[in-house]
């Protein structure tokens, strides 16, 4: 390319001390990926200085979304819940504030409480100036198509915010009947980032889609990652049954018209070939899932390590146009976001 190509990480995690300091009083699972131990991912997470920022610069990222590693403040008490995704926005802006060129956010919504999430979600928007928020699928037994979201669902159309979701482990018995039994330490692996998580989320897209949560929000914007959660790779056989579903439009149209898709971090050239067949490189963004894909090849594995320049490499390698490779690192997400409300004075 003639010009360096910009680019914006859409799913770039963290860990910060109001959610940190949450989960050791909620007793949550003490894993790497809530920030516990001293893996280089868990200390990763809580990095936010000039050790991400070099960390973005030998990926290639230009700017980075932070978003709260899963499942957020999802999981906590309801008590406990309102309270910690406030100081936890307030945390992100602060991180977004010393480096606004390097950092943008998505807000944590407390989802227990439907009345505090979409007032959250419009505190976050209007006074904070983030440009969206990061949901986690369900919350407790409730799904994300359970009406109790829609007044949440209600703001961030109002707003012309999109909602990054991203998946968690599935309920227990799912993981006791389909993950189970296995040699360690592949049930666990399996039933999250391995298989289940994808799972999980895209059915619940699919929830979304055939209980009409985007008939009655058709101005809804969702962002979708791992190269849209497994379902998108089957509308052409699920969206026989849209009739069925009494779908308003064919299923593969909601996907074109209220989801946008990101990849993260998983460096696949027939993934993103696949995407951009379906979605067309207009409803593509781009992200890296740092730190989980930072530094890590097991065994020469090539798809998932996003260090070295790889993050940057594979998309200027993608066989696209110039301006389609501008649209995907960038553009899009900067027409996506444009709408927003601004902040208040």
């Amino acid at each position: 390319m003639s010009d360096r190509l910009r680019i914006i990480g859409v799913e770039e995690t963290v860990v910060v001390p109001a959610v940190y300091e949450a989960y050791q009083r909620a007793g949550s699972p003490q894993i790497f990926s809530r920030g516990f131990g001293d893996s280089p991912i868990a200390k990763n997470l809580h990095e936010v200085g000039e050790q991400r920022l070099a960390h973005m610069d030998d990926q290639g990222i230009d700017i980075a979304v932070l978003s709260l590693s899963s499942p957020g403040v999802q999981d906590l008490p309801e008590a406990d819940a309102v309270a910690v995704a406030r100081e936890a926005n307030d945390q992100l802006a602060g991180i977004v504030a010393s480096r606004p060129d390097r950092f943008q956010a998505f807000a944590a919504i407390p989802t227990q409480s439907p009345a505090a999430a979409a007032a959250e979600l419009e505190r976050a928007v209007c006074e904070l100036g983030f440009p969206g928020a990061m949901l986690y699928g369900r919350t407790g037994d409730k799904l994300a198509d359970h009406p109790d979201n829609d007044e949440l669902y209600a703001t961030a159309e109002r707003l012309a915010v999109p909602l990054h979701f991203h998946p968690q482990t599935p309920v227990q018995p799912v993981i006791d009947a389909y993950y189970s039994d296995l040699p360690d330490p592949m049930g666990p692996v399996l039933a999250g980032a391995g298989l289940g998580w994808y799972y999980d989320l895209g059915v619940q897209y699919l929830r979304m889609i055939f209980s009409g949560v985007f008939d009655r929000f058709p101005d809804l914007q969702v962002i979708a990652g791992h190269w849209g959660e497994v379902v998108m790779f089957y509308l052409d056989h699920t969206g026989f049954f849209g009739e069925a579903g009494r779908l308003r439009q064919p299923l593969a149209d909601y996907f074109k018209q209220n989801f946008w898709v990101a990849g993260s971090g998983t460096n696949s050239p027939r993934y993103l070939r696949w995407t951009a067949e379906v979605m067309g490189t207009d409803r593509m963004l781009y992200s890296t899932d740092y730190p989980f894909t930072y530094g890590f090849r097991p065994g020469g594995f090539p798809y998932v390590d996003t260090s070295n320049g790889e993050a940057r490499s594979f998309l200027e390698s993608s066989p696209f146009t110039d301006e389609q490779k501008a649209d995907i690192g960038h553009r899009n997400w900067e027409r996506l976001t444009a709408r927003a409300k601004r902040p208040s004075a």
